[in-house]
């Protein structure tokens, strides 16, 4: 396990990464309201009303008129706004604010946005999947956060990127390697421990969909595996280097002119 700290990955197309700031503000903002500065019965309402129930969505049982907050459809979204705890919300926002950015100046802001949301929805139905008939809900931006995780790995996995490894070691560490033991796990986890109280379906729905969005949403030109694109001009200008330097050679000397005494 590791904690991401630091990568040394400028921007190239944007800025300031305005959509990551923005959703940490609203993800900080939200646990304020329904977690830290409200009632234990208020927090509850609000982790019934707008998270992500399997059961419910799909049929399996019903949600008491009272406790309805939004239109049950809109919880594949919600539920990705609300966090149990500090370190659940620290956690979710650090592994946003190290890899979020990059992937936002790869797509743009807008796009950004709808590839995060979509992650979060992906997650959720991929946890409904796993879990259909289950009833508690499912709370937390760990899919959305999956989602930009596989977009960081198949963007940038030769960027160096600080770890800190058993939660105490830090290391930089070419981004590849910490990003690919980690989606691993995620799978490995759902096959062996699917039914914890960790949705590993949504961390892998998150995967599958942040995988498959960032090859369609990305701006034209936005290489994978950090590859870097050689265009004709640049073609031209390698070429046309060793006949300018012919071309320097072929002529005469010319002494240096002497400024001063």
């Amino acid at each position: 396990m590791f904690i991401p700290l630091h990568d040394a990955n400028a921007l190239k197309y944007i800025k300031v990464q305005y959509v990551t700031i923005g959703l940490i503000v609203v993800n900080v903002a939200v646990w304020l309201v329904t977690g830290l500065a409200s009632t234990q019965s208020f927090s509850d309402a609000a982790v019934v009303g707008l998270g992500y129930i399997p059961a419910v969505v799909f049929d399996f049982a019903d949600l008491e008129p009272g406790l309805v907050l939004v239109p049950e459809d809109a919880t594949y979204i919600t539920y990705a706004f609300l966090h149990g705890d500090f370190m659940h919300l620290a956690s979710n926002m650090l592994f946003l604010w190290v890899f979020g950015d990059n992937v936002e100046d790869a797509l743009g802001h807008f796009r950004f946005l709808v590839f995060y949301l979509l992650c979060a929805a992906a997650g959720a139905l991929v946890h409904g999947l796993v879990q259909p008939d289950s009833e508690a809900p499912l709370i937390g931006a760990s899919g959305a956060i999956s989602g930009v995780v596989a977009a960081y790995f198949l963007l940038h996995p030769k960027v160096r990127v600080w770890v800190l490894v058993f939660f105490r070691i830090p290391l930089p560490l070419p981004a590849v390697i910490p990003l690919a033991f980690w989606i691993a796990q995620q799978f490995y986890m759902l096959v062996v421990d699917g039914d914890s109280g960790v949705s590993w379906g949504a961390h892998v729905g998150g995967i599958l969909a942040g995988a498959v969005l960032v090859l369609v949403l990305r701006r034209r030109g936005v290489p994978l595996f950090d590859r870097t694109i050689v265009t004709p001009k640049a073609v031209r200008h390698v070429e046309a280097a060793p006949a300018a330097a012919e071309e320097a050679a072929a002529r005469p000397s010319v002494p240096p002119t002497h400024w001063g005494r």
